[in-house]
């Protein structure tokens, strides 16, 4: 049974850092895609970062592209996310998510909350 757990969330103040973290169980890491999603309040999911296959690649939505960093650790089988430059817009609940290519099948956390204020 694939279970993913968020961690690290919580407050802080416009250009301050965070780092999220995203604990992954039954799920194989190789050739897949781990994600982060948030969604703020009265708005859509959206993506915001991806680190694919063998951790080679990796994406970022616009909005966060040159301050958040997405990476992961293989052996502890979790993924996290750097958080800098924060400011309000930021704002939102974030998700893990962990993609099976295989199955096609999404997995996600229970979501973490993320407040950005002064």
């Amino acid at each position: 049974q694939v279970h993913l757990a968020e961690s690290g969330g919580g407050l802080a103040q416009p250009g301050g850092s965070l780092r999220l973290s995203c604990t992954v169980s039954g799920f194989t890491f190789s050739g897949n895609v781990l994600s982060w999603y948030r969604q703020a309040p009265g708005k859509e999911r959206e993506l915001v970062a991806s680190i694919i296959g063998d951790g080679e690649e990796t994406m970022y939505g616009d909005s966060v592209k040159s301050r958040f960093t997405i990476s992961r650790d293989d052996a502890l089988k979790m993924v996290f996310l750097d958080m800098n430059s924060l400011n309000v817009d930021d704002t939102a609940v974030y998700y893990c998510c962990a993609v099976s290519m295989s199955r096609g099948s999404a997995y996600w956390g229970q979501g973490i909350q993320v407040t950005v204020s002064s």
